[in-house]
């Protein structure tokens, strides 16, 4: 699935990186604990939280995540969105909860990751 089409999914907004939009992911995995991500996170995935610090550019980083989807309408610092465009990490924010923005994901063909 394109972060196009998952930004469109969820109404999100994109924070930055939208020169990626037309990428591919194959897998999301959703965590508030970052300690979570780094042992069942997918590389070249989405990761979907509620976390919003730099750990998670950071813990991104280090997996290739493609794309981070804040949601319940939480939305990073500049300073955060400056690491991320810098590392080429797309960032999107909705209003959405987890559990309707793992369910839309799902119910279209995303599939979990780990």
């Amino acid at each position: 699935m394109t972060i196009r089409k998952i930004k469109s999914l969820l109404e999100a907004d994109v924070l930055c990186g939208e020169e990626h939009l037309d990428e591919d992911v194959n897998y999301a995995f959703s965590s508030d604990m970052m300690s979570d991500v780094l042992a069942y996170a997918e590389e070249q995935s989405l990761l979907l939280t509620s976390l919003c610090n730099p750990q998670v550019i950071r813990t991104a980083e280090m997996l290739d995540i493609l794309c981070i989807v804040f949601v319940r309408g939480k939305y990073p610092d500049p300073n955060m969105l400056k690491l991320a465009e810098d590392r080429g990490i797309v960032i999107l924010a909705t209003s959405r909860g987890m559990f309707t923005t793992c369910g839309l994901l799902y119910s279209n063909g995303l599939l979990g990751g780990a």
